[in-house]
């Protein structure tokens, strides 16, 4: 296998490690109202085949200001089931419903709530850095064994191993500025 091919395969699983973190990080809570914090929840409705659906496919999220969101279904018949699965999400938030829209009112995060969140987040962060080490890992075994086989030469092997360190932590550092602007964003009040 080429060396471009073992830098790309690494890359890609590098690039995904980053997608998830930043997946991750929208559904964690800021004490702001936003609608990355409940979209991904997923919700059973028996009339659709009971197969577990994201809330944002059976309904619109909005802000209508800092400390609410607004949960309008497209089918109103839907209004129970989102509601249970609201509840039994564990975010913290009680759901409100008038029979047509959920409201879901944020409280305010206290001091010691917010540090929870911070740690979880750089756990997060630190989770994403293992995949990245362990891509690196990966792509640095692929390459000695084409050296062993003889089909890399010994001076591409010492480049590609250059390249990893310098891939990973080109990586790492981005994983490193959304735990630090996450975070940031976790802890102001």
């Amino acid at each position: 296998m080429p060396y471009d091919e073992i830098e790309f395969e690494a890359e890609e699983a590098m690039e995904k490690a980053v997608d998830f973190l930043k997946a991750e990080y929208r559904g964690v809570r800021t004490g702001r109202a936003s609608p990355g914090l409940i979209d991904h929840i997923k919700v059973s409705v028996p009339a659709y085949g009971d197969a577990p659906m994201d809330l944002k496919a059976l309904a619109t999220i909005a802000t209508p200001d800092a400390t609410m969101l607004l949960v309008k279904p497209f089918d109103p018949s839907t209004v129970k089931d989102i509601e249970r699965a609201l509840q039994g999400a564990d975010i913290g938030i009680n759901p409100q419903s008038d029979g047509r829209v959920i409201r879901l009112p944020v409280p305010p995060l206290s001091g010691e709530r917010r540090q929870q969140i911070a740690s979880s987040v750089k756990k997060l962060a630190e989770q994403q850095k293992v995949v990245l080490r362990n891509a690196r890992r990966e792509a640095i075994q692929k390459i000695d064994a084409e050296k062993k086989a003889g089909d890399m030469p010994e001076d591409d092997a010492k480049r590609g191993h250059d390249e990893m360190d310098k891939l990973t932590k080109k990586y790492e550092g981005i994983l490193e500025g959304l735990m630090t602007s996450k975070t940031k964003e976790v802890t102001e009040v």
